[in-house]
């Protein structure tokens, strides 16, 4: 079942599920962050991971060569044309054994050709969201520091499932930086 704000913002505040919480939606002169009906609106941080094709002949996930971001902090980045960057969340999640999150990107940017994809939290992951966010158009993109990237929506189940991500040791267990693939 998807949870209200009530629940989300009681895991939040009694059991530190997101750190830090804005307990509502903040809308004026931003792209909106914060609880709302349904789900939370994370905030993009001001690290970002930048990819450049200079290095690197072809992307690998296998072996990816981390000579292929340019590091980049500042309250906007700029994400060159058919390209993308990454990055991570300003709040910092915990999710309980019997929830599973979807993450899907807020309209304020895809309806600019600019799309984040993050995949879902699943059981007892902990950390900062890294972020994929890809520029579609043929013209350079501007994402903003510290607003509004991607709303994410809890599932509870009614039983805790068998082995959380924490049991089997996930590799991107407790990241906290902007965090390349890993095998």
């Amino acid at each position: 079942m998807i949870k209200s704000d009530r629940w989300i913002r009681s895991m939040a505040l009694d059991r530190g599920m997101i750190e830090p919480f804005t307990e509502e939606q903040v809308r004026e002169g931003v792209i909106s962050y914060g609880l709302s009906s349904y789900g939370y609106d994370m905030r993009v941080s001001d690290e970002f991971r930048i990819f450049h094709n200079a290095l690197a002949p072809v992307v690998d996930p296998k072996h990816f060569d981390e000579r292929s971001f340019i590091e980049f902090q500042g309250d906007v980045c700029i994400v060159p044309p058919n390209s993308f960057a990454l990055a991570r969340s300003v709040e910092y999640f915990r999710i309980p054994r019997n929830v599973l999150t979807i993450c899907v990107g807020k309209s304020t940017y895809a309806r600019c050709g600019i799309i984040t994809n993050v995949t879902p939290f699943e059981p007892e992951w902990e950390g900062h969201v890294t972020l994929e966010i890809s520029n579609t158009t043929p013209l350079p993109a501007r994402i903003y520091a510290n607003e509004g990237i991607a709303q994410v929506l809890f599932f509870e189940s009614d039983e805790e499932c068998e082995t959380s991500y924490a049991d089997k040791k996930g590799k991107y267990q407790g990241q906290t930086g902007v965090t390349p693939p890993r095998l």
